[in-house]
C-alpha cells in the first residue's frame, strides 16, 4: 500500500537552502520536489527519506510545522566580513558532531575524577601575546626554534600534535563530514575552529588545508584555548578577522612559529622566503605573512606572493592522485586520545557499541578493525 504525508511546503524549500542549493538546480536532480513544493502531489515514506538524505537532513525534521531556529554554538569568523552566524551545512553537521563528542567526552572524564587542566583559559583577560606564547611552549615543552631540529613540516606537524594530544586537548584532522567523501568541507570556508572546555578542549582542523599552513591554524587555536574563547574561521589569505581576540591570537600563532627575533636573524644571513620557510619548517606562505607583519614585505608584495603561491599548491594537489590508508586517517579523523578513551569506556562496560559506533563514525567490522588492528 503507497502511504504518503503531508509535509508543510516551507519545510521543502527550507531544507534545499540550508544544504547549499537553489530549488531550480535541485529539482535538476529531484524531479519530485517541485510537484512537492507546489502541493500538487504527496511523498511517499521512501521519497521523503531519499530527499532527507540528499540534504544531509534528519529524516524526522521534515515532520516539524515549521522550519527549525539553527543558530551556531560558537562565532565563526571570516576575515572579510568579521564574525557571522551562516556556515554551510557541512561546516555546521561538523560542529554538531565535535560537540557531541566533547559532550560524552566530558562526562566521561568527570565519572573518572579526571581534572580541569590549569591552562584552559589562563590569560582570559591578558592582551601579552609573548606571555601566551611563552607559557604554550613551556607546557607542550618545546624550545623558541623546536620545529628547525626536523627534516620535514611532517614531522614537525605530528610532534606538534602528539605533544597537544599529550596535554589532555583532542585534535581532529578532516576535510569532510565524517567518512563521507561526498560531503567536503572547503579550505576557503572553514581552515578549523576550537571549542573550548576545562576538561575536553576539542580542536579541529581541516586537512584539506597545506599541511604546513595547518602548523598556524593549530597554535592559533591553541591561543583561543588559552585565552577561553571557542570560534571557528576560514583564515582567507592566511588573515585574521578584524576581531580583537582573533588578531590577538594571530599574533600568538605567528610568534610561536616564527619569533621576530629569530625570524631577523634568519633573513638577514640569507634574504628570502624559500630559504627562512626551511628552517622553521612552515609554508612559505607563514614566513611571507611574517615578513609581511615585521615590514619586510609590503601588502602588494605579500598578496602578489599569495596568489602564485597558491596557483602554485593547487597544481601540485591537481597532480596529486586520491589515496592513501584509510585506518590512517581514520585516526587523525578520531584524534589519538578520544580514540583511547572511547576504547577503554567500552571495554570497561560503560559504553555500549552502538555508542561507540556513533561517536566514532565507525561500524560493525569496521569499527573492530580499526581498535584491534590499526590502534
Amino acid at each position: 500500500m503507497r502511504t504518503e504525508v503531508n509535509i508543510n511546503a516551507d519545510m521543502y524549500t527550507w531544507a534545499i537552502a540550508r544544504a547549499g542549493y537553489n530549488l531550480s538546480d535541485f529539482a535538476v536532480k529531484f524531479p519530485k520536489i517541485q510537484d512537492w513544493v507546489d502541493q500538487k502531489k504527496k511523498p511517499t515514506v521512501k521519497q521523503l527519506e531519499a530527499f532527507s538524505k540528499k540534504v544531509h537532513l534528519p529524516f524526522g525534521y521534515l515532520f516539524l510545522p515549521e522550519p527549525p531556529k539553527e543558530s551556531l554554538p560558537i562565532p565563526f569568523f571570516r576575515t572579510t566580513n568579521g564574525s557571522q552566524n551562516n556556515v554551510s551545512v557541512n561546516v555546521y553537521d561538523t560542529i554538531l558532531l565535535m560537540q557531541q563528542r566533547q559532550d560524552w567526552l566530558k562526562e566521561y572524564l568527570k565519572e573518572n575524577e579526571f581534572q580541569p587542566l590549569p591552562f584552559v583559559g589562563k590569560f582570559h583577560n591578558s592582551q601579552n601575546y609573548k606571555e601566551i606564547v611563552a607559557d604554550i611552549r613551556n607546557t607542550l615543552g618545546l624550545n623558541n626554534e623546536w620545529a628547525s631540529s626536523f627534516k620535514t613540516w611532517q614531522d614537525a606537524l605530528d610532534h606538534l600534535a602528539q605533544k597537544i594530544e599529550d596535554i589532555g586537548i583532542t585534535i581532529v584532522f578532516n576535510g569532510i563530514v565524517e567518512n563521507n567523501t561526498s560531503r567536503p568541507i572547503t579550505v576557503d570556508e572553514c581552515r578549523g575552529f576550537v571549542l573550548v572546555d576545562p576538561i575536553a578542549p576539542f580542536m579541529f582542523i581541516n586537512n584539506a588545508d597545506g599541511k604546513a599552513a595547518q602548523l598556524f591554524t593549530i597554535i592559533h587555536e591553541l591561543a583561543h584555548i588559552w585565552t577561553g574563547h571557542s570560534a571557528g574561521f576560514d583564515f582567507r589569505q592566511l588573515l585574521p578577522a578584524n576581531d580583537p581576540i582573533e588578531l590577538l591570537c594571530d599574533k600568538v600563532s605567528a610568534e610561536f612559529l616564527v619569533p621576530a627575533e629569530s625570524f631577523t636573524k634568519v633573513w638577514n644571513s640569507k634574504p628570502g622566503i624559500a630559504p627562512t620557510a626551511k628552517y622553521f619548517k612552515v609554508s612559505e606562505i607563514v614566513i611571507a605573512r611574517r615578513a609581511l607583519d615585521l615590514g619586510y614585505l609590503t601588502k602588494k608584495e605579500f598578496f602578489a606572493f599569495y596568489n602564485d603561491y597558491s596557483k602554485r599548491e593547487f597544481l601540485k594537489k591537481e597532480n596529486q592522485g586520491e589515496g592513501g590508508n584509510f585506518y590512517a586517517t581514520t585516526k587523525k579523523r578520531i584524534g589519538l586520545s578520544f580514540a583511547a578513551h572511547v576504547n577503554q569506556a567500552v571495554k570497561s562496560g560503560k559504553l555500549l557499541y552502538r555508542d561507540a559506533y556513533k561517536l566514532t563514525s565507525l561500524k560493525g567490522d569496521t569499527y573492530e578493525t580499526f581498535f584491534t588492528k590499526h590502534f
